[in-house]
């Protein structure tokens, strides 16, 4: 009787020993699969999303923010001669547009506080991997800073595709099929991938 609640026992532990071991969700290849899957998933429901600078966190699309590089108009500084005359205030008297000599700024030129709610290219990345528990940096230079690099020739759906030097203008998702995900003006979309500009490397957030 005693060998037989013994042999009961050892086969109570052998199987439950395996339910122990899917308690990492990143445990094995199936389930790394299964989180690249869902990141997929998560940013392709956000197709036809506003493009916003600045815009989009973990929990989803936000209203954007206000590029610092335009809260002045980039005109030039100097002026031609009764050209772009200074804004005209009643009671004020205005300088004289002389060739050469600074103009203050037009009010015109002032960037007017952000009113879309959405998502820029770096703000879906950090949403999409943020379903699986991955908190990514909110740029897309610090984004590829913080991804393990591959080569384009590796590229597996679910990789980071970046632009610009040390990615520093654009991310986006790989889809694999030749196509990509992306936050760009208008809206979120999918669209071939872009080689012009590219970085060398992608980046790979979930190793497979």
């Amino acid at each position: 009787m005693r060998s037989i609640y013994a042999l009961a026992i050892s086969v109570a532990l052998v199987v439950a020993t395996p339910g122990l071991a899917t308690a990492d969700p990143y445990s094995g290849p199936a389930s790394r699969q299964q989180a690249i899957q869902y990141v997929i998933a998560r940013a392709l429901a956000q197709r036809g999303v506003p493009y916003t600078y600045g815009g989009g966190n973990a929990a989803g699309p936000t209203l954007g923010a206000k590029p610092a590089a335009d809260s002045v108009s980039a005109e030039p500084a100097t002026s031609i001669v009764g050209f772009d005359p200074a804004p005209s205030i009643a009671g004020v008297a205005q300088l004289p547009n002389i060739a050469g000599v600074a103009q203050p700024p037009s009010i015109a030129g002032v960037a007017p506080a952000p009113s879309v709610v959405g998502f820029d290219a770096s703000g879906l990345v950090l949403y999409a991997f943020a379903g699986v528990g991955v908190k990514l940096p909110r740029s897309s230079g610090q984004q590829y800073a913080a991804s393990p690099k591959v080569l384009p020739s590796q590229a597996l759906p679910g990789d980071l595709i970046f632009y610009g030097p040390e990615g520093s203008q654009s991310v986006a998702l790989f889809l694999g099929n030749g196509q990509m995900l992306q936050a760009t003006d208008p809206a979120v979309v999918v669209s071939p991938v872009r080689t012009a500009n590219m970085t060398p490397y992608l980046g790979r957030v979930i190793a497979q």
